[in-house]
């Protein structure tokens, strides 16, 4: 490991060492022979965890923050106590991130948890001047998958893998990337950089770095210090791209409270912009820099190392970096055990929400045949009972495709949600497709809102038709009718995106949708003819007038995009078997004449339907000759 920075509370960890400031990188010798996982750096201390899980910190203790009885300039292990969280001993957490007063956490189901301070809107709550003393659940971001979670001095940000970055909190210097500087107690999407093609996001106390798939940088936040690196003091309010490493392909960043890091793999070279007093940029020097700068070190690449493996003594191969505070960290390699550098833009499978994908299917096909274990059993029960989890699986990854997504494109490879529902359920243990069913039937349909935060939360209306169990006869009445209730009680903004996304569909997914719901309606229309008891009449128009109104929908983009399908492919030809059209035609008459309402509207849901879908298809179809 090594460290440079701000050492005056030995929060570098490297002893009872005569300087407060350490200019350039030196080695932290307690680590050697010790493997480190990962590193979080607050104001004054640091705290280290190592590959086994243990706990070391070192630096300040006024608050008792290093878990000791007194301050430490050398790691000393934690002897850890586990303090749960009691709201959250049943939600499994993957990724948290500290402010400076305030924290948040994101559980496998995608669902954000804050608390902490909260007066200037860094919980994201929609409440002002109000802490929180137990975790919330951020409601108003239900429903979209996320990828990363990331908090500065007073301010959040949430990334989806789709790259939507939403931001909340303080923005006095513009950190928010929203073009002013105006407070913001909800979350708001970051336009400008939905198009970018964003992985990764880090803060420092009042500005934001941003990394791009392709290996940019944007910053955007607090200048006053070069901390954005763009050659000036400046504050920026808009997400601006640092030309200066333009030309390198970045894979790490980090911030500290007034400084930046970068790394370089294809050179091995750490670069350092902003407030350099105590050292941390590790230049050798304590000025500040506005543009980035190497950090002092006889850095070699993975690649250069792996040409020549006999001549690089005295050589550092990064690993990792970290930074946080006025200190900076690198994690490098032994020669002996040396490996790839971490990448950013790749988020490692611990720290991800649940997906609907290969590797979970397996999982759960791999338990013997019998009951299921109980893991098993509540890992499926949260998956499908998570909208998010739903929409962040079967992204089109092909040309990350699903960078794209918009109002216009969904960024969802359609074969990839059918092979992989069908390769789940097909060859499942009864017991699987039970609790899918029950899940989607119980937590997942019902809760479906009728304005999604975001068309990311959208996803998953063109995806769960491609499931099985939608198109079973005995599932019409539990998922497919309530899901067609869902998607008619959309609000009209996001109604139109998931129509714009039906007229993207290839014809035989868009037949596949269409037949479902023609499928629903004969299926009603079947128990019809059998016979619903009065008491039911009411409640079955209204599932039948729902099916309905999601064929004319489907009907409306079918014409509008040029008929994707034949017209005629919307016609019911077995209508005839339940439907004595000219009889219900005359009884609708004498009905409205007299002012009665005889079966409670059911000959108005059959004509409407007759009139408006059946009858202009007979009549649009070509003429004998």
């Amino acid at each position: 490991m090594l460290c440079w920075g701000n050492a005056s509370f030995g929060q570098l960890g490297l002893g009872g060492i005569d300087e407060e400031i350490v200019v350039e990188p030196r080695r932290c010798h307690f680590f050697f022979n010790k493997v480190v996982r990962d590193v979080g750096c607050g104001s004054r201390h640091t705290v280290f965890v190592l590959d086994d899980g243990t706990v070391y910190t070192c630096g300040c203790n006024d608050l008792g923050q290093l878990g000791h009885d007194k301050g430490r300039k050398k790691p000393g292990k934690v002897c850890m106590t586990v303090q749960n969280i009691k709201s959250l001993s049943a939600v499994q957490i993957v990724q948290v991130a500290c402010g400076h007063m305030h924290s948040v956490s994101l559980s496998r189901e995608s669902n954000i948890f804050v608390w902490g301070d909260n007066r200037f809107g860094q919980l994201g709550l929609g409440c002002e001047n109000k802490k929180e003393t137990t975790p919330r659940h951020l409601k108003s971001l239900s429903g979209i998958p996320f990828h990363q979670i990331a908090a500065g001095g007073a301010h959040s940000f949430a990334l989806t893998p789709s790259g939507a970055v939403f931001g909340w909190g303080r923005n006095k210097f513009g950190q928010l990337g929203l073009n002013d500087e105006l407070d913001r107690f909800c979350p708001c999407l970051l336009k400008s950089l939905r198009s970018q093609k964003i992985v990764h996001i880090c803060c420092g106390e009042d500005h934001t770095a941003a990394l791009t798939k392709e290996g940019g940088v944007f910053t955007f936040g607090a200048g006053g210090y070069g901390q954005l690196g763009h050659n000036s003091t400046n504050h920026e309010i808009n997400p601006r791209k640092v030309f200066e490493l333009m030309g390198n392909i970045v894979t790490q960043i980090a911030c500290g409270r007034q400084h930046t890091l970068a790394f370089v793999p294809s050179s091995g070279r750490i670069y350092s912009f902003g407030l350099g007093g105590n050292g941390q940029l590790g230049t050798g020097s304590t000025c500040n820099r506005k543009s980035p700068f190497t950090v002092k070190g006889n850095w070699i690449s993975h690649s250069d190392y792996s040409q020549h493996p006999d001549s690089i003594d005295g050589y550092y191969c990064v690993k990792k970096i970290f930074s946080g505070g006025d200190q900076s960290f690198a994690h490098y390699f032994h020669v002996q055990n040396c490996l790839p550098p971490d990448d950013f833009r790749k988020c490692s499978h611990s720290r991800h929400i649940w997906t609907i994908n290969e590797e979970l299917i397996q999982r759960w096909q791999n338990v013997s045949p019998g009951r299921l274990p109980v893991d098993i059993v509540n890992e499926i029960d949260k998956v499908f009972s998570s909208a998010a989890c739903i929409n962040g699986s079967f992204l089109s990854t092909s040309n990350d495709d699903h960078y794209r997504t918009s109002a216009r494109f969904s960024g969802i490879d359609m074969n990839a949600a059918r092979l992989l529902f069908h390769k789940l359920l097909d060859s499942a243990q009864p017991q699987t497709v039970q609790q899918v069913a029950a899940s989607l039937e119980k937590n997942f349909i019902p809760k479906l809102p009728s304005s999604p935060p975001d068309i990311e939360a959208l996803r998953l209306y063109l995806t769960l038709p491609e499931c099985p169990l939608m198109t079973d006869p005995n599932n019409f009445s539990s998922l497919a009718i309530p899901f067609g209730t869902a998607i008619i009680n959309l609000d009209k903004a996001p109604l139109k995106v998931l129509e714009n996304w039906w007229s993207a569909l290839e014809k035989p997914e868009f037949m596949r949708l269409v037949q479902l719901f023609k499928n629903v309606v004969l299926h009603l229309l079947k128990l019809g003819k059998i016979g619903i008891p009065h008491s039911e009449a009411r409640a079955f128009n209204t599932c039948l007038n729902t099916t309905l109104k999601v064929l004319e929908s489907l009907h409306r983009v079918n014409e509008r995009s040029g008929q994707i399908i034949p017209y005629d492919k919307f016609y019911i030809h077995e209508i005839q078997d339940f439907i004595e059209i000219r009889n219900d035609y005359m009884n609708w008459i004498q009905q409205r004449a007299l002012g009665m309402d005889v079966n409670q509207g059911l000959l108005e849901v059959r004509l409407g339907f007759c009139f408006n879908l059946v009858f202009p298809a007979i009549f649009m179809q070509p003429k004998l000759a």
